[in-house]
């Protein structure tokens, strides 16, 4: 009995919608304590109706939060922890991802465009040729002109869906990314729902966990691994541009009359979804935990290197055009040398995105702090203080993402249940993976990884290549293109030197 007296004792309660790529969580926080209470998680499927395309069902999404809701609440009643208790609610999600909905019916007019997709490739190279010098920088935004940001989305979605087009003549159409979606239905939807965002996509995932890791202050940075992998740094209330590609951003704003935080943002696209591909794409593994076993196995790629450049290189690079590759191969190589090339290849990246970074910043950082899915897998983390040469601090609580946007919202004017003060906020208790390879070890597998990127680039042309009858041409890919007249001359050389036989 006095234990379920203590748990009704808790106190305020903030719960956090966390929207990913991969999957929906409904987390709840004690405010005092940031102990995580209780949780659920639900899986969210996506399409690939086309090569490079990317969808999620924009109804799944939405009924993966009342599944995740619904039973985050009923684990809390069995605990005996008083669910009127949760005082607000933060929302956390993948960034970019791009939605279009009727006001008036409530339906979503097309699938939700994923942030990987790269069915725009062909309108941001015609936008990059249009300005001077082709410089795909050129908008000073401090985001370069891409297939990963929401606005050339849209724009396709307005251009190529009927629907979309006919509700924006008609006044009818609401656009907005996940965060907007959730809100307005969550608030009622088409009977007043609220259509709103914030200054970081309402606390975007990558925003959140820079502030679920406490990384307050100048200078302070984090990497998460997740779908993708996202280097943040935060460089104060004056935004920094990057000269090596990386993204300038807003960090969080967290009050009405508070000053924005900005940040340098290295994004990557495929991380945790290797993970994805090697097991259901090539059926090399059954469950993301057997990678890690299949790496530490051999504890060496063998001289594989793998790129997984499916939707093209994100930062330092912001090229559409490269494609996923594995060189190095030998008869020797077997998949447990290419579990470990994949997974060394997320370090690889991260540590590309932290060369940008220092660069940039002029500051090397001394260790770097880590949250996310990927960072159970202890193999990853010990490779990637090993490629970096510096440590890896992994909190012990991994839902950072979730917890930050739990703070902010239970920090929110009219809710001031959480206290961000420096000297209220929890340590948290972490582990760290010291470096134990030598530097010149480190250095000459990132040369190898640096010359395999180079053979991945250019791999596709960006520009379709149209026949007259709306289809795209074959040679729309260059190796394709080769690989067909190379077969043209020899068919032809070898009908000439035929017929000189016959002659003879």
């Amino acid at each position: 009995m006095a234990a379920s007296s203590n748990r009704i004792m808790l106190g305020p309660l903030v719960a956090a919608i966390d929207q990913g790529t991969s999957s929906t969580r409904f987390l709840v926080f004690n405010a005092k304590t940031a102990e995580l209470l209780s949780h659920h998680q639900v899986e969210i499927k996506q399409s690939f109706p086309k090569e490079g395309w990317v969808e999620e069902d924009p109804k799944e999404i939405l009924q993966s939060v009342y599944e995740c809701m619904d039973r985050t609440c009923e684990k809390l009643t069995q605990l005996n922890i008083d669910i009127s208790n949760i005082k607000a609610i933060g929302v956390t999600n993948q960034r970019e991802t791009t939605l279009v909905w009727d006001k008036e019916t409530g339906e979503p007019l097309y699938n939700a465009i994923v942030w990987l997709d790269l069915r725009t490739q062909s309108t941001v190279e015609r936008l990059i040729n249009k300005t001077p010098g082709k410089n795909k920088n050129h908008l000073k935004t401090g985001l370069p002109i891409s297939t990963y940001f929401s606005a050339v989305k849209l724009r396709w979605l307005m251009d190529n869906v009927e629907k979309v087009h006919e509700a924006v003549l008609s006044h009818r159409a609401m656009f907005g990314t996940v965060d907007s979606w959730l809100i307005w239905c969550l608030t009622g939807g088409k009977k007043g729902g609220v259509h709103c965002t914030d200054v970081t996509n309402c606390l975007g995932d990558q925003s959140a966990a820079l502030v679920g890791q406490m990384c307050f202050k100048d200078g302070q940075a984090k990497n998460t691994y997740g779908t993708g992998c996202f280097l943040l740094k935060n460089v104060g209330t004056k935004p920094v541009m990057s000269d090596h590609g990386l993204l300038t951003t807003v960090a969080y704003k967290l009050g009405r009359d508070k000053p924005a935080c900005y940040a340098l943002e290295g994004s990557v696209a495929i991380a945790g979804a290797v993970v994805r591909w090697l097991k259901d794409n090539l059926g090399i593994i059954q469950t993301s935990t057997e990678l890690e076993k299949l790496a530490a196995d051999v504890g060496t790629s063998y001289g594989c290197y793998f790129v997984p450049a499916f939707s093209g290189l994100y930062a330092p690079y912001w090229e559409p055009s490269a494609r996923g590759i594995i060189c190095g191969l030998t008869q020797f190589t077997n998949r447990s040398h290419l579990a470990f090339a994949a997974l060394e290849a997320v370090c690889f990246q991260t540590r590309e995105i932290l060369d940008a970074m220092n660069q940039d910043s002029g500051i090397h950082l001394s260790q770097l702090q880590v949250d996310g899915g990927m960072t159970s897998n202890r193999l990853l983390m010990q490779l990637q203080a090993d490629i970096l040469c510096i440590p890896v601090v992994k909190p012990s609580m991994p839902e950072t993402t979730a917890l930050g946007a739990a703070m902010a919202a239970g920090a929110a004017e009219g809710v001031s249940v959480w206290s961000l003060n420096p000297e209220d906020l929890t340590e948290v208790t972490s582990e760290k993976f010291e470096p134990q390879i030598n530097p010149e070890e480190s250095e000459l597998r990132y040369a190898r990884w640096k010359k395999a990127v180079q053979r991945a680039m250019n791999w596709e042309t960006t520009e379709p290549v149209n026949n007259g009858d709306g289809e795209t041409s074959i040679f729309s890919s260059v190796p394709l293109g080769f690989y067909i007249l190379g077969s043209m001359f020899m068919l032809i050389g070898a009908k000439y030197i035929a017929g000189q036989c016959e002659s003879e």
